[in-house]
């Protein structure tokens, strides 16, 4: 049991179930009522077998991210070590291996390949940016920071182009297509810009251990201050997009999602804008972070009111 708890712990469990849940809400809150007289026959066991995909290839990622990191966390959470401690490193690697070579595999399961092999190409470059994002980018300014932002997003864009060609998504043909894209674009910018921020505010929390190893995160390159700058101008922007949006959703009237999003997301985004600056230890950035993926998960919650209102 604590072999299998450990291994839970090592490939994020929780967070896991994080993206199961955004890929399934995208899946049944906006393409099913979007589509509901136009779903192909095979469309349940194709998603299942993306999902099942992504699931994988985000649990190597997690793992391969440990296995590099092992110095880093013995200064930043030496509590929650599993790699060295409870699993042996090359074990950490075979499993690194097989969760990503089986993640590509459903990926070809779930989609026909000679019409999307793009996409399949593209889950491969997650591998890939993973396996390089934990030997390089994560010790690099800015780079690290935006490639795990690019990987949130693309938890969400993998199951719109796997839905639908781009060229007909923008087109002006199928007005279903371009409702769709619009929701997908909405949903993956958000995700992006929350994961730049969470991110930013990690590097802060993980700063002792990112400096002890030579790693060039923003507080180490900039400094603190200049970090919460940074994170401050995202959220200011976010903030700003999501009460146009709730403007723009106010002449459908439709009260209910945006009460939903003031309460349960800008809200939460303008508490965390406030206590950012008074924010100094690795405690408090750890419960900023904590708020931040609090909003994450919100604001892809929402979701649940397209299912009713389109």
């Amino acid at each position: 049991m604590r072999l299998i708890a450990a291994f839970l712990k090592l490939v994020r469990l929780p967070n896991l179930i994080f993206i199961a849940l955004t890929q399934f809400l995208f899946q049944s809150c906006i393409y099913y009522p979007l589509y509901k007289e136009n779903i192909p026959a095979n469309d349940g066991l194709h998603f299942a077998f993306l999902l099942l995909a992504s699931l994988l290839i985000a649990a190597a990622g997690y793992i391969i991210n440990d296995y590099f990191d092992i110095n880093i966390d013995e200064v930043n959470k030496p509590d929650r070590m599993v790699v060295d401690k409870v699993i042996h490193r090359r074990w950490a690697i075979a499993w690194h291996f097989m969760l990503s070579t089986t993640g590509l595999l459903f990926t070809i399961l779930a989609l026909p390949f000679l019409q999307k092999w793009y996409l399949i190409l593209a889950n491969a470059g997650c591998i890939v940016l993973l396996w390089v994002y934990s030997t390089n980018f994560k010790k690099s300014l800015l780079v690290g920071n935006v490639v795990i932002s690019l990987l949130t997003a693309w938890t969400i864009l993998i199951i719109f182009f796997s839905k639908v060609n781009l060229s007909d998504a923008i087109g002006a043909g199928v007005a279903n297509h371009y409702k769709f894209f619009r929701l997908a674009m909405l949903y993956a910018g958000f995700a992006f810009i929350i994961s730049l921020i969470r991110e930013a505010i990690k590097d802060m929390e993980d700063m002792p251990g990112d400096e002890k190893y030579g790693c060039r995160t923003m507080p180490i390159v900039w400094g603190i201050n200049a970090t919460k700058v940074y994170i401050a101008v995202w959220l200011v922007v976010l903030i700003a997009m999501l009460i146009i949006i709730q403007v723009y959703m106010l002449q459908f009237q439709w009260w209910l999602p945006v009460a939903y999003s003031i309460v349960a997301i800008i809200f939460p985004l303008c508490l965390l804008l406030f206590r950012l600056k008074g924010s100094s230890t690795s405690h408090q950035y750890h419960q900023l972070s904590t708020l931040a993926k609090l909003v994450m998960l919100t604001g892809i919650v929402s979701m649940v009111f397209f299912y009713f209102y389109l």
